[in-house]
């Protein structure tokens, strides 16, 4: 019995009547997470994790229709239960599971099989299809431990520090900076642009607790943050805020900087590979683990994560999604950091 469908304005549950992350506007939108690709302005009610709800309202605006679920509450929507499970991909971030009739689909949104220091870390589920992402199926990737990533990135600050020079880390401003706080927390103050601090806010109002950090404004003090740490949108790089910032040391935080090439990208002084993302090993165990009859991979480097899932004897399928990369930032955010 089939009762997902994937179509032109997203992925459909048959039965229940509704979309999972859709692209383009519909009746009823269940959704994965805040980031803007899954999260889209339109829908006329939305379907969120009690974490992800002021995310939502800070992006899409306060007027919208939206209603929340915590892990291990269960909605029947049209004879279809829905739950969410840990997605560990950025703070409120789900899995959607549906079943229908003694059939259990899930959809993985994006998600992060290596726990971290600040989201719900990643829980699998037993289903009979699984609808993975594959943003970074491909063997080249593989992410340190939390704890080696925290090292490195501290002990860059440190360095800096010795050499009179202040920390700017460019990261996304939805997961990837509240990221960065959580890993540099307790080795100085830490400044953050508007758009960060903006979410950081929104996050905050559902009584989560971020490390702390204070607002850099348009007119700081020079003195203030001289040997301190700031963090970035990438819309900054090259921006006259950055260039203002005294004997600034550059580092680019993504999955992306695990090639040795990307890490002098456009210029910066140094590159870590933080992901908010699986790696391959990190796929191949969320798969295994949901004992799937059939996946569904979809955004990234689905040809050859499908192609080899297929190989090792797991029936897989390609499916072409309008979900992007870590790389995506809400439109709201991109117009706060490109006036900056």
């Amino acid at each position: 019995m089939k009762f997902i469908k994937f179509t032109k304005k997203g992925i459909y549950c048959i039965p229940g009547k509704f979309y999972l992350d859709p692209w383009y506007p519909v009746d009823y939108a269940i959704i994965s997470h805040g980031h803007a690709d899954h999260s889209r302005w339109g829908n006329k009610h939305y379907l969120c994790h009690q974490d992800s709800k002021n995310i939502l309202l800070h992006r899409l605006g306060k007027d919208i229709s939206i209603e929340t679920l915590n892990f291990n509450e269960i909605k029947t929507i049209n004879g279809v239960k829905v739950s969410f499970y840990p997605a560990g991909h950025i703070i409120g971030s789900v899995q959607i599971k549906l079943e229908y009739k003694g059939k259990v689909v899930v959809f993985s949104g994006d998600y992060k099989t290596n726990p971290d220091f600040i989201t719900t870390p990643f829980e699998p589920v037993k289903c009979h299809e699984f609808i993975t992402e594959s943003t970074f199926g491909l063997p080249i990737y593989s992410w340190k431990a939390e704890t080696v990533l925290q090292n490195q990135l501290q002990q860059w600050i440190v360095n800096n520090q010795k050499q009179n020079k202040t920390s700017v880390f460019f990261g996304y401003s939805l997961g990837k900076a509240q990221r960065i706080m959580s890993l540099v927390d307790g080795i100085d103050e830490v400044y953050v642009h508007s758009a960060i601090n903006n979410l950081n806010q929104a996050i905050s109002k559902s009584g989560i607790i971020l490390p702390k950090s204070k607002l850099i404004t348009s007119d700081f003090n020079k003195k203030d943050i001289q040997n301190k740490i700031v963090i970035l949108p990438p819309a900054l790089l090259g921006s006259n805020l950055l260039k203002k910032i005294p004997n600034a040391a550059t580092a680019i935080c993504s999955g992306w900087m695990q090639i040795r090439g990307n890490r002098r990208w456009k210029g910066v002084d140094a590159g870590f590979a933080v992901s908010d993302h699986a790696d391959w090993d990190g796929l191949l165990s969320a798969v295994r683990a949901t004992e799937a009859e059939k996946v569904y991979v979809t955004h990234g480097s689905q040809a050859v994560f499908s192609k080899y899932l297929n190989e090792i004897g797991i029936e897989s399928q390609e499916v072409v999604t309008e979900y992007g990369t870590e790389d995506n930032e809400g439109a709201k955010d991109q117009q706060l950091t490109t006036a900056s």
